[in-house]
């Protein structure tokens, strides 16, 4: 079963129906028993970090999460705000996040561009994987982008005043900064991709 995490900070349904349109069956997370049954744990995101954080740890989704991910090894995707909280710690509202990766979140300049960023960016993939490696058009909403302590996570990066990471995979764990299911047909393709994967990456 596909589990999508809806939480207060997150945009669950939209994904919901990206999902759906694609031919899967899916079904949200509410409660931590929900992701037993769980092949697939999708947590996008809207807002900030903290407010994710306090969301997740509301819902008593945690160590629930830890556990599907980190030991069970299920295949995980964040989306937006739901990378950023994958590291150790963000700049907006000095948030801790879930250091499943090491690494900062950190704001753009805003002295030299506009932030937010909102609008369609182009990827290069660094990380050659079976499925959507070429370089394509994405749509972001980003103050805020992660910069991690190790640079062989980084799976995509873009150039918004210097290149900045834009999606990260390191073995069940995938993430974008950008919305798959606002991306058109670019971010359908990586979204089949990723929901059509078996086991441990």
């Amino acid at each position: 079963m596909i589990r999508i995490i809806d939480y207060k900070a997150g945009n669950a349904p939209s994904v919901l129906c990206a999902v759906t349109h694609l031919g899967f069956e899916a079904a949200f997370a509410r409660t931590p028993e929900d992701l037993a049954d769980a092949t697939h744990i999708i947590l996008p995101g809207v807002g900030s970090a903290g407010a994710t954080m306090r969301s997740l740890e509301e819902l008593g989704m945690l160590d629930a999460l830890e556990n599907a991910v980190l030991r069970e090894k299920k295949l995980f995707l964040g989306i937006c705000v739901g990378m950023q909280v994958l590291f150790s710690h963000s700049e907006e509202e000095d948030a801790d996040c879930l250091g499943w990766l090491s690494g900062q979140v950190v704001r753009f300049d805003d002295t030299a561009i506009k932030v937010p960023q909102i609008g369609w960016n182009k990827v290069s993939f660094a990380q050659k994987l079976p499925w959507h490696t070429a370089e394509d058009y994405f749509y972001f909403v980003n103050s805020y982008h992660v910069v991690p302590d190790d640079k062989s996570v980084i799976w995509g990066a873009a150039d918004y005043n210097g290149d900045f990471t834009a999606a990260i995979h390191k073995d069940n764990i995938f993430a974008t900064q950008f919305h798959t299911e606002k991306s058109g047909e670019a971010g359908l393709a990586l979204l089949r991709g990723f929901l059509t994967q078996k086991g441990e990456a």
